[in-house]
């Protein structure tokens, strides 16, 4: 029990600073730093994110993860939608609607799998990892291992932020965040 809290409060934390992060890194970059409006907006929006999670029941009070084998189809999303924008030129958009309909087509296979209804969400998240700019994402190791780290994210966060929406999106932004700052660091 100690060690699931731990756990989703890793997460939980993890989440909450690297958006913090994220968004002085938008404000270094575009903003002057004597902007006093730019920095209250930031801090504002990182208070509401911190009184949001302590006062709204956005997680379930039971700890629970996504199975393993519905995580690794996120990289194999990641993989597909990567392969289709770069190699086919076929732009991340379309990309992400043609493997994303596709994922959302598996549970048709067999309607009494509750395994293959769990697939869509996981491909889906691999769909926002894959759909990243080239230049963001410029090789297929770096949307692997991009893939891998959302998946982690996926794996942790089942019962976390219910019923909000961007969850796969924020899932897929800290998996390519993450990686972008290890290479960045590298």
């Amino acid at each position: 029990m100690k060690k699931n809290k731990a756990i989703r409060t890793f997460t939980l934390a993890t989440v909450l600073i690297i958006q913090i992060v994220f968004l002085f890194l938008i404000l270094k970059s575009n903003y002057d730093t004597s902007n006093y409006f730019a920095i209250i907006t930031i801090l504002f929006i990182s208070a509401t994110v911190l009184f949001g999670h302590s006062y709204l029941d956005l997680h379930h009070s039971k700890y629970d993860y996504e199975k393993l084998s519905v995580v690794i189809w996120v990289p194999v999303g990641a993989i597909a939608c990567h392969l289709l924008n770069v190699n086919y030129e076929l732009g991340s958009v379309l990309s992400a609607g043609i493997i994303g309909t596709l994922g959302s087509l598996v549970p048709i296979f067999n309607k009494q799998s509750s395994y293959l209804k769990k697939l869509p969400g996981a491909i889906y998240c691999g769909v926002f990892v894959g759909m990243s700019s080239n230049t963001i994402t410029p090789t297929i190791g770096f949307v692997l291992s991009a893939g891998i780290i959302a998946g982690l994210f996926f794996l942790l966060s089942k019962n976390l932020f219910i019923g909000i929406g961007g969850k796969l999106g924020t899932m897929a932004f800290l998996g390519v965040f993450i990686v972008y700052l290890i290479n960045l660091m590298a």
